[in-house]
């Protein structure tokens, strides 16, 4: 009787293990007939885990992963340790998701380079919400563009809430004269997901772009990026205030 049950517990197990190789298969021949249009999110997640998995159903820690990490930008972006906190994901596909984040957002920037592709705070959040909207800290990124708004480089170059760890804009506009750049766009996150510009905020940016205003580099737009959704200090006519403020109070001392 126990070697019938084991033997029916043995069969059980390898109908199963039958079943998620045709599951498997069945995503892979979707993504080759059409690419990840008809995958929802889950799907996404569980195929990536699949290929870092020699075998085992992937579903359950697919939305698990998704479950707590939101959507498929917070499950790529997350933590490693956080990743294989999740029943089913290993160092090793924890690892491979990472490793896919990090491919896609070189990808963009090596695809961009050279081109006119920022015209438009859409154009900047589209570029950048993917890599932004989810951290967990403050990040402020600079853009560093031509005449012809072509991208010369990109770079995170503070950490932290912009109230604890300053933002010096002397260090910001040394790195403009060294790429030789005419134009600047800031980024940064709000980790609440709430991209509404605080007091620190507007202070900030209206000390770039003064400081900008000396060395006739011209500040194009400040963004906030939020959840799904942005703050634009330029579409907001928030740069052309402090650009007139500027131009009033410093003419006013021109003897």
């Amino acid at each position: 009787m126990g070697a019938l049950i084991a033997q029916g517990e043995e069969m059980d197990k390898e109908d199963w293990q039958k079943r998620g190789i045709g599951h498997r298969e069945r995503l892979r021949q979707r993504f080759l007939e059409g690419g990840l249009d008809r995958f929802s999110d889950e799907e996404v997640i569980e195929f990536l885990l699949t290929l870092g998995t020699p075998r085992g159903d992937q579903k359950l820690p697919a939305r698990e992963a998704l479950k707590t990490f939101g959507n498929l930008s917070g499950v790529l972006s997350a933590p490693l340790k956080q990743l294989t906190g999740i029943k089913g994901i290993g160092p090793k596909n924890a690892l491979y998701l990472g490793l896919i984040h990090q491919v896609a957002n070189r990808y963009l920037k090596d695809r961009i380079a050279g081109k006119m592709f920022f015209g438009s705070s859409q154009a900047v959040f589209d570029y950048l919400f993917h890599s932004m909207r989810d951290l967990k800290r403050e990040v402020f990124k600079v853009l560093f563009l031509t005449r012809k708004n072509e991208l010369i480089a990109d770079h995170d170059l503070f950490k932290g809430g912009l109230t604890g760890s300053a933002v010096y804009p002397r260090e910001v506009l040394s790195m403009a004269l060294d790429y030789k750049a005419a134009s600047l766009v800031f980024i940064h996150n709000h980790p609440s997901g709430d991209p509404s510009p605080s007091p620190e905020d507007q202070r900030l940016t209206r000390d770039l772009v003064w400081a900008a205003r000396l060395l006739t580099v011209q500040v194009l737009d400040h963004l906030i990026i939020g959840n799904n959704t942005y703050y634009s200090f330029a579409d907001q006519g928030t740069i052309r205030r402090f650009v007139t403020e500027y131009e009033n109070k410093f003419n006013s001392l021109t003897p």
